[in-house]
């Protein structure tokens, strides 16, 4: 690469993290002043904000009105471990794992939960399982956006309409960016501090009909903590549902959310963040396009992340590295933005192939992302120039 003069135009934010996300446009303390605070969460205005984060969740995503939604603790992670314990054991499951947190699910089911018929598929980062060969007799688990490897699934048309088992789904950095074929989902994930910007902590479970029934009329074999329980004598605890969470939530967070929700609201809905996040999409496309160092780590454009969007450096003088000292120049070109105040935690996730991740959500200017865009090239010249492994 030739000698490359410093970008002129910053990022008005550098935020560009994968969670937690950048808040919404404009935010700012004061958006909080009217949380309510010091009070008990189960007081009438308290179960009412929580109802509300609810209740603008389902109007936003167009979640069926016979879909049940709970706030539960431990943030997505949390959600997606009570489901695994609570329904899983019914019948037998297969797990589709192509980055680091479907790992992770496969592990807690095989090692874990240690179920017989338990079968694990994978795909190397940058890829996807053969979808159309999953058994639907079987329940599976999956996520929609692979966030540490910038991989999603494309649709939902591999989710066979008439399947015996649960789809359970881990959609927490699609959630908000993406849409989600409700009627081919029986258990849906997500946390507040991805697309939306949210504060951490707190994450969201949907169940549909076909999921409340198996809740309902299976016993696991195995004792569940309190945080995962969502039935009480054979039914299902119908305030879960309704803003009486299992422990006590934050209503600084809780504030946030609706912040972040009206925010959503006021941009034109589940439509306007879908629109936001294809633009920042496109903005790292296009320089992506011209790119003679630096390509997706997803190979095919069907399945790349619109916000999660992770890279990789092909350049021959980074491939003839060492992994060792592949890692290490990563690090030193994200070292490189991070101090010239252009861009913050943008890093490959710590398992992922090294290389960038560049988070590119709804609450993320496009203008920001286009100034962006030279700020790396300049970074990837100073860093061959003063590389040494």
């Amino acid at each position: 690469m030739t000698e490359l003069m410093r970008p002129e135009r910053r990022p008005n934010s550098p935020l560009f993290s994968s969670g937690p996300c950048a808040k919404r446009p404009g935010w700012s303390l004061e958006a909080l002043n009217n949380a309510f605070l010091g009070r008990s969460h189960r007081a009438a205005e308290g179960k009412a904000r929580l109802k509300s984060v609810i209740d603008l969740q389902r109007e936003l995503l167009g979640i069926p009105a016979d879909y049940r939604i709970g706030i539960v603790p431990g943030s997505d992670t949390g959600a997606v471990e009570m489901a695994l314990w609570s329904l899983l054991g019914a019948r037998p499951v297969t797990v589709l794992a192509w980055e680091s947190f479907g790992s992770g699910w496969a592990t807690d089911v095989v090692k874990q939960l240690k179920l017989d018929d338990a079968e694990v598929v994978t795909a190397g980062y940058g890829q996807l399982p053969d979808l159309n060969a999953v058994d639907w007799k079987r329940d599976v688990v999956f996520t929609w956006n692979g966030t540490t490897s910038g991989v999603r699934v494309p649709n939902a048309d591999w989710i066979a309409a008439d399947r015996e088992g649960l789809a359970i789904c881990d959609a927490t950095s699609a959630a908000f960016a993406m849409d989600l074929e409700w009627d081919k989902l029986d258990v849906v994930t997500w946390s507040w501090q991805k697309v939306l910007g949210g504060e951490a902590a707190h994450g969201m479970i949907v169940l549909s009909p076909r999921a409340v029934e198996r809740l309902e009329n299976y016993t696991p074999a195995w004792p569940l903590p309190k945080v995962f329980r969502m039935t009480k004598g054979g039914k299902l605890i119908e305030g879960i549902f309704k803003g009486e969470t299992i422990n006590t939530p934050s209503m600084l967070a809780v504030e946030d959310a609706l912040d972040a929700l009206n925010w959503a609201k006021n941009l034109g809905g589940l439509d306007g963040l879908i629109a936001r996040t294809n633009a920042n999409a496109k903005a790292i496309s296009d320089f992506v396009e011209k790119s003679d160092w630096l390509d997706y780590l997803a190979e095919n454009e069907a399945y790349r992340s619109p916000t999660s969007v992770c890279l990789k450096i092909t350049d021959d003088w980074f491939t003839g590295l060492s992994d060792e000292d592949q890692s290490k120049a990563a690090k030193e070109l994200v070292s490189i933005l991070s101090k010239e105040g252009v861009a913050l935690d943008i890093g490959a996730y710590r398992d992922a192939p090294a290389g960038l991740r560049i988070w590119a959500g709804a609450t993320v200017e496009t203008a920001d992302l286009v100034d962006l865009m030279p700020w790396l090239d300049w970074g990837y010249a100073e860093l061959k120039k003063n590389f040494s492994n």
